[in-house]
């Protein structure tokens, strides 16, 4: 017996050590762990306090970090830091600081001019006289357009895109484009890498295989770019031999061929523009390549002389969470301020910041008629039920909101007085106005800005206008639902 408890007391002993052993070790690994929890929430605080401009923002990301040691620091890191440094430099580029225009242009309103000026400050690139736009609308009439400019390209063909499925329309350009570098022209082509996992087969693996030179947007799973992973390629661009360009909300997919009556069918417009502003949409593509790849594309093949084609004057305006942050948020802001008469707006997801609220609230105020067109049924619910809570702000103050039924409608237009017109792949959300890249063209033309605003027109006559009666019969519910989806807007 006596045997037995002293070797029961030595294996006591022994463990009680290990144990305290194992204690003190572990102690120890907790204070480098909380010390290294401290640093991170230390260092993120600080960045949010020194770049967060909304001090709400700031607040609540200051909120989740210390709340949650290493799980709000990476997810500020991921989520809430939306700067990029960009390796490529502007080819090009042109100087800030433009003296006055002396003329405009017969088809240009005088009313213009301070638009015009602003853009001229805020993109430090100058509006081009000398354009032409033609507007499509569906991939029925946009992708024949597109697909007869590839293959009638004689030098070079550079396609930039947020979604290139591998579907029929998918196939039909990727085989284009393979005619196209058989011919010998050159070819780039660049997908956001997000965007490309949206078919369940992947177009950029297709396309290199076939001997295309194809680059994916900061990759997901890349250890250089896995910090910017909400940072998101959103431009659509197709320039042909530097002439002729072709931009708007549309990607490459049978969903925008409307009349196939596929589910998840999705409206569109979208633009082809030629004259000198041209070269400043290939420009926006080269910046893109060369920060993806390291290629830079200059001489005339990309960058050839461009003559005068029409009678727009338009520029390219970029904008992404790098040097050109919020270059469209003021644009917009100008836009609505210098409006005198009418702003028609369609958007397939509304929900602005604050300050876009409150210039088109003062907007109505002022008695000009501000007209929002909206999809009725919407392809992301989340972002839907967040701009139904969001409305009630413009609502209140005289603007209209108009629901178009039928397919989703992608649109992503802007008119105002019919003398100023925005097209791109621009949304009224904080997704594009702060962290996606995107490409807007702003066309100074009394002909153009008619033709747009006239189809905003045809949208809202066969829309149903929701008006606040309608807002306040929704069920208790369901505006709870909306309410707090939008508390979510500056991150859907």
């Amino acid at each position: 017996m006596a045997l037995f408890e002293g070797v029961a007391d030595v294996v006591t002993t022994a463990h009680v050590d290990s144990l305290t052993e194992l204690i003190e070790r572990s102690g120890w690994g907790y204070h480098i762990l909380g010390y290294l929890g401290l640093l991170a929430s230390l260092a993120a605080s600080v960045h949010v306090i020194l770049r967060k401009r909304d001090s709400r923002s700031a607040i609540g990301w200051i909120g989740l970090i210390w709340l949650s040691p290493f799980v709000g620091a990476f997810l500020y890191a991921v989520l809430g830091v939306n700067r990029i440094r960009r390796r490529a430099k502007a080819i090009r580029p042109r100087p800030l600081g433009y003296s006055a225009r002396e003329t405009l242009g017969e088809n240009i309103s005088v009313d213009s001019a301070g638009l015009l000026r602003l853009g001229d400050s805020v993109t430090g690139v100058r509006a081009s006289g000398g354009c032409s736009v033609e507007v499509y609308y569906n991939g029925e009439e946009a992708y024949p357009a597109m697909l007869k400019a590839i293959d009638s390209a004689r030098y070079s063909i550079t396609l930039a895109t947020y979604i290139f499925d591998v579907d029929v329309v998918g196939n039909r350009f990727a085989d284009a484009l393979v005619a196209a570098k058989d011919r010998g022209v050159q070819v780039r082509v660049l997908i956001d890498d997000v965007g490309a996992r949206y078919s369940w087969k992947r177009m950029h693996r297709r396309l290199r295989k076939r001997g295309i030179r194809v680059a994916r947007f900061l990759p997901v799973y890349s250890f250089r770019s896995f910090m910017f992973i909400n940072l998101r390629l959103h431009r659509k661009i197709v320039v042909v031999d530097g002439m002729t360009a072709f931009t708007g909300g549309m990607n490459i997919r049978s969903a925008h061929e409307v009349m196939r009556g596929l589910p998840g069918s999705v409206r569109d417009t979208h633009f082809r523009v030629r004259g000198p502003v041209v070269a400043d949409i290939q420009r926006v593509f080269a910046n893109d390549w060369e920060f993806t790849t390291r290629e830079t594309l200059k001489g005339e093949n990309w960058f050839p002389p461009l003559s005068e084609e029409g009678s727009v004057l338009a520029r390219c305006v970029d904008d992404g969470p790098d040097q050109h942050f919020e270059n469209a948020r003021w644009i917009l802001l100008g836009a609505i301020s210098n409006s005198k008469s009418h702003i028609r707006i369609a958007t397939p997801y509304f929900v602005p910041d604050a300050g876009l609220i409150t210039a088109l609230n003062t907007a109505a105020l002022r008695g000009v008629r501000v007209q929002i067109v909206l999809p009725e049924n919407n392809n992301l619910p989340w972002v839907h039920w967040a701009c139904m809570g969001t409305i009630r702000q413009v609502l209140e103050r005289g603007c209209e909101i108009y629901l178009t039924p039928g397919a989703f409608d992608h649109s992503k237009l802007m008119t105002v007085d019919d003398r100023w017109t925005f097209f791109g792949s621009m949304n009224w959300d904080a997704r594009s106005l702060r962290l996606n890249f995107e490409m807007n063209v702003e066309g100074f033309d009394t002909a153009l800005a008619h033709k747009v605003g006239s189809h905003i027109d045809l949208l809202v006559s066969k829309a149903h206008r929701f008006t606040l009666e309608d807002l306040g019969r929704r069920s208790f519910w369901v505006r709870l639902r909306d309410g707090t989806a939008r508390l979510f807007s500056p991150y859907l």
